[in-house]
């Protein structure tokens, strides 16, 4: 009797004391969690980015593009028309919401149209101040509406001996002449079709900037090739082979753009198609055969967060936040998302935007998108980390404090030594191999440690790269370079992910730099 209570005693304890260890591990947890220390103090994110992948980047796969007609004329093209009579350009006076005249002679904002591609040779002309171009009543050029519409609607007509020399059709049948350097109107028949120097509806067309997103690409291709084109790629740019390569280099997780579109799959909002959530789930079932980590990142939000063609931006402008239907849009995106994936061992972490730029995107904005999307992600996911991208321009510590209240937050930073909207970036034309190794180790180091508080979110360099402005620098120069980066950019207390994987620029491509001995892991 005395032996059987001893054991039965033994076993309660036993159990009691069971009891107390996971109630102390499950603290420890729920602590580690609130404050945004990593879960396991040991794992660090060393990733790579998808990049160009389900989100279109002209740059690192050019050859997109090579198919679609007319492809100097795509969406937000900024295009400039130098008459050949009076030698002057026009101009959206004030910069909109006025008349057009040509009275210039030289060529900046105000003189730079901003095309929307209705098809290959049919556009409307968005202005400085973002009124579109088009034809009054009297048949006076003007850009006062906000919306195009039929008379918001022009052919560009091309010489086909002097591309550069071109005519514009308006909806009426008449082509644009300058008749003074105060009066353009849309009253010309075109003559007899001549091209020379004495013809007031001749204009020498000049390009001044180009994007080449996945605005640009749908749009340009049309429907039909666009979905052809963009499922190839889905399929063939990334593949299987390419996560057990990320698995075998000692990499453990890959960092994904998507664009908000993809929510909507199989059937998005023209002019995109659908696809790309099928290759994501591709993606996240690679990612648990090879034991890697997923972080989804909303590259591109509605109305564009910044005005680069990473965000989708179809003519430069940024619309992001600045109604409560982008910010809810966006939100439902995120909640889709993370819903899809919340019960795949491979979700490791959602980022609720890339980049939005700063004064534009306001604190307040991204301040009240990152509560409301964190919200979205935690109703799906308790262990999801949430992160946080900084505004390009802005203070890098002032997510800090609102950041520190959410559990398993994270913020991201991005670190380039060839360009930056912080600082003036043409200091990193003229440094040499040492001066890009001591900004790294001294600058770079700094910063992230500004960033870094222990009782403060998590910190991640969700982008860097081992490119640079050195010209004529050696093997063993990127090697220094890289390594310098892999070492700062290791104290991290989330990790790091290079840009990107694959490009056509050779030292932005992770899979060529670890090939060719150029980064070692």
């Amino acid at each position: 009797m005395q032996l059987k209570n001893i054991a039965t005693y033994s076993s309660r304890t036993m159990k009691l004391l069971v009891v107390h260890y996971l109630f102390i591990i499950s603290s420890c947890y729920i602590f580690n969690f609130s404050y945004g220390r990593n879960l396991n103090p040991n794992f660090r994110v060393k990733a790579v980015n998808l990049g160009g992948w389900l989100l279109t980047e002209g740059w690192i796969k050019p050859s997109l593009f090579d198919a679609i007609p007319n492809n100097d004329f795509l969406d937000g093209t900024g295009l400039q028309f130098k008459s050949v009579t009076v030698g002057k350009y026009l101009c959206a006076e004030l910069g909109g919401g006025n008349i057009i005249v040509a009275n210039r002679t030289a060529a900046s904002g105000w003189e730079t149209f901003k095309i929307w591609r209705i098809n290959s040779t049919i556009f409307n002309f968005r202005v400085f101040n973002k009124e579109f171009v088009g034809v009054d009543g009297s048949g006076n050029v003007v850009a006062v509406e906000n919306k195009p519409g039929f008379s918001e609607t022009f052919e560009i007509v091309r010489n086909s001996d002097d591309p550069s020399r071109v005519r514009i059709k308006s909806t009426n049948g008449f082509f644009l002449q300058v008749k003074t350097e105060e009066l353009v109107t849309a009253d010309h028949s075109g003559g007899n079709g001549g091209w020379g120097d004495d013809d007031p509806s001749v204009f020498i067309m000049k390009t001044s900037g180009r994007l080449e997103g996945e605005f640009q690409i749908t749009n340009g291709y049309g429907p039909i090739m666009a979905s052809q084109v963009m499922r190839e790629h889905w399929r063939t740019f990334i593949v299987e082979e390419d996560f057990s390569f990320i698995k075998s280099n000692g990499l453990n997780a890959v960092r994904i753009p998507v664009g908000w579109w993809i929510a909507s799959d199989p059937t998005p909002p023209k002019p995109y198609v659908g696809g790309s959530l099928n290759a994501l789930d591709n993606a996240f079932l690679w990612a648990r055969k090879y034991e890697l980590k997923v972080i989804i990142d909303l590259h591109a939000a509605p109305g564009s967060q910044n005005p680069c063609e990473h965000s989708d931006n179809r003519d430069g402008t940024i619309e992001w936040g600045k109604t409560d239907d982008t910010i809810q849009q966006t939100v439902e995106v995120i909640e889709f998302l993370t819903a899809r994936y919340a019960k795949n061992p491979s979700l490791y972490a959602v980022e609720l935007i890339n980049e939005p730029l700063a004064p534009e995107v306001t604190l307040d904005m991204v301040k009240k998108y990152y509560q409301a999307g964190y919200n979205a992600v935690r109703k799906h996911s308790s262990t999801a980390y949430v992160v946080m991208s900084n505004r390009l321009s802005s203070d890098p510590t002032e997510l800090l404090t609102f950041a520190s209240g959410l559990k398993g937050s994270v913020i991201d930073v991005h670190y380039y030594n060839l360009f930056s909207r912080i600082i003036d970036s043409s200091i990193f034309d003229n440094m040499s191999v040492q001066q890009n190794l001591e900004f790294v180790n001294t600058n770079r180091s700094a910063e992230l440690n500004t960033v870094t508080q222990s009782n403060g979110p998590l910190t991640f360099v969700g982008e860097w790269v081992a490119e640079w402005q050195v010209r004529d620098a050696t093997k063993e120069d990127y090697q220094m370079f890289a390594q310098a980066q892999l070492e700062v950019f290791g104290r991290a207390t989330f990790g790091w992910a290079y840009w990107t994987l694959k490009n056509v620029n050779n030292h932005w491509s992770m899979e060529w730099m670890i090939k060719n001995g150029y980064i070692k892991l």
